[in-house]
């Protein structure tokens, strides 16, 4: 007879559990096609269902899952090394990272760019997606209760991509020649990052701020390697012809770092104000005592995490390099599923 294993610290006999039968798939309608897609981590199952989801019907489901293997390694490198494995009924999404910035110059760029059955996000990675600035203001919304536009997050981000974009063209052609160590993803991070936001007049000061900070960053690459700076100008040139524009920068650069170290930022300080706001017009509503209170604690049960509501922007779709993802799922819908 097994013995049960005691835990004097817990005081309580450890009795394992048998393991639970895992529930099924759902039966498919009659003639409904299932596609199975692999994607990074577990993070991007969410995004890539609201990518898909509007191409789901009665004769068509995605089936959205991490690979599975007795490694349990996941990433972009592990879906790419099966890429061959790959069929109509069998696809891969994944971050674009600099893979379609630098075209067919990079083996990972040419396996995706080869196959019709892997699907890259355009922007750096889902996250850029989640930060677009139109949709900010919907994030503030969600987790303030408050509609006040108080701050022009598409004229801050398009200033913000300007003041950076030296920085990042000297990043991602670091990269593309391959010695990230002339200016790594540590040294940019650390020089396009906001540790604050002063919300006065759409951030002018924050900004004027970070440009400083950028310009002596990149006087000092110039200084320290003259033969990359003279390579800057044709690969300027290169980012231009596949739609990186000074304003519209922030969509390429490194999407954790945008997410965590700049959006994050910026959006806990408009929403700080925006509450503020929401309180004050509370106090000044003519309430008074346990109704005052009432309302108070309403209104606070009410607020949202402003994180948590960004993970879950979905107001992307009218961005350009969102039409470029939806080109091809159609096209590969098109010529692959629903051929005549």
């Amino acid at each position: 007879m097994a013995k049960h294993r005691r835990y004097p610290s817990a005081g309580r006999i450890f009795r394992p559990q048998p393991v639970q039968q895992l529930p099924q798939l759902l039966e498919l309608p009659e003639g409904c096609r299932r596609i199975v897609v692999e994607v990074e981590g577990y993070e991007d199952v969410a995004f890539w269902r609201g990518i898909l989801d509007p191409y789901e019907s009665n004769s068509l489901r995605f089936d959205i899952s991490v690979p599975l293997s007795p490694t349990l390694a996941k990433g972009k490198k592990t879906l790419l090394g099966r890429a061959s494995e790959c069929n109509a009924g069998h696809i891969m999404c994944m971050d674009s990272d600099f893979d379609y910035l630098f075209a067919d110059q990079t083996a990972d760029a040419r396996i995706i760019n080869a196959s019709p059955y892997l699907f890259h996000t355009y922007v750096y990675s889902t996250e850029n997606f989640l930060c677009y600035a139109p949709s900010l203001h919907n994030i503030c919304v969600k987790a303030t209760k408050n509609d006040a536009k108080i701050f022009d997050f598409e004229r801050f981000f398009a200033d913000y991509s300007r003041a950076i974009y030296p920085a990042f063209v000297w990043y991602a052609y670091s990269a593309q020649i391959s010695t990230p160590d002339i200016f790594s993803l540590a040294h940019f991070k650390n020089t396009v990052r906001l540790g604050y936001l002063d919300i006065d007049d759409c951030g002018a000061g924050t900004l004027e701020w970070l440009r400083r900070q950028v310009a002596k960053r990149t006087l000092a690459l110039e200084n320290e390697h003259p033969e990359v700076a003279a390579g800057l100008g044709n690969f300027e040139q290169l980012l231009a012809r596949r739609g990186v524009t000074p304003e519209q920068t922030y969509l390429f650069m490194h999407g954790h770092t945008l997410m965590d170290n700049v959006v994050t930022v910026v959006l806990e300080a408009v929403c700080a104000k925006l509450r503020l706001l929401s309180g004050a017009r509370i106090r000044t509503s003519g309430c008074e005592g346990q109704a005052l209170l009432n309302e108070q604690s309403n209104y606070t049960n009410s607020l949202f995490n402003v994180r948590d509501a960004l993970l879950f922007n979905e107001n992307y779709r009218d961005c350009f390099l969102y039409r470029n993802l939806q080109r091809d799922i159609e096209r590969f819908l098109r010529e692959e599923i629903f051929v005549k």
